[in-house]
């Protein structure tokens, strides 16, 4: 694998190349950057996740949890595979065929809670009335692009790590990835990587781009503080209880004011 990641190094690269792999990722990092500080000053009110939990709950229940839950495996696993170097998991023991066998499965356990989770969100939008009405041009951006994304990442780990004969990704994709935020990229890197990875790889970051225009801002306001709050006791309030001769001062009061009326 060395020797081949030292040939592909050694290949000139293209003016395609450097426009995919150097220029397009910059540039959607930036409008991922710009983008966000743009919204938080213009638009605060509107960074929330614009919940429809009133208009329906019962698709909402389960596609939610499943959802995020798988988002949450699928971004660790990106963040161990991409950032973290195949050298520093071997040095804590972990050697490479253990790694790739817990990605494939636990990613393959992942990918399907999200997808499943993300095709009930969808189907809830499309189906419910309420919901399809307040469906604003960035949700129709959002939804298709980060469906062909996770669902481009799912078909390149089946096809190549689950039913073919393996690829290392560590050894291109993730170069190029790291490379990129170290000022130093190797579009050679992932320029020989099969085409499901680099369409996974493009599409994810076009998503960085439209992030900060789209509802997935609502992730940087996650209520972790929520989880050390202290607990809200709630007490009924009873009602007070009537005072001592309050009833027959009433009626005393209420004969006197007959027999002054007589």
């Amino acid at each position: 694998m060395n020797a081949a990641l030292s040939l592909s190094a050694a290949a000139p690269v293209s003016g395609a190349d450097l426009l995919l792999w150097v220029a397009v990722p910059y540039v959607c990092l930036a409008v991922f950057v710009a983008g966000h500080v743009w919204r938080y000053r213009q638009d605060q009110f509107g960074w929330t996740s614009r919940t429809s939990q009133l208009l329906e709950h019962r698709w909402l229940r389960w596609g939610s949890p499943l959802f995020h839950l798988g988002a949450f495996m699928v971004i660790a696993g990106h963040v161990v595979g991409l950032a973290v170097p195949d050298a520093w998991t071997e040095a804590v023991g972990i050697t490479e065929h253990a790694y790739h066998t817990t990605a494939v499965w636990a990613g393959s356990v992942a990918g399907v809670a999200m997808v499943t989770g993300l095709g009930m969100l969808c189907a809830r939008r499309l189906l419910t009335r309420q919901i399809r009405l307040g469906t604003d041009r960035s949700d129709k951006v959002l939804f298709p692009l980060l469906s062909a994304t996770v669902l481009l990442g799912i078909t390149a780990t089946a096809a190549h790590n689950v039913f073919g004969a393996g690829y290392d990704y560590r050894a291109t994709v993730s170069v190029w990835f790291r490379g990129l935020f170290v000022l130093q990229p190797e579009p050679e890197a992932i320029a020989g990587a099969p085409l499901l990875f680099q369409l996974h790889a493009l599409s994810a970051f076009l998503l960085f781009a439209a992030w900060p225009f789209t509802r997935l801002v609502h992730v940087w306001s996650a209520p972790i503080g929520y989880l050390a709050r202290p607990y809200l006791v709630y007490r009924r309030r009873t009602a007070p209880a009537p005072a001592p001769g309050a009833r027959a001062g009433g009626s005393g009061r209420t004969a006197a004011g007959s027999r002054r009326a007589a």
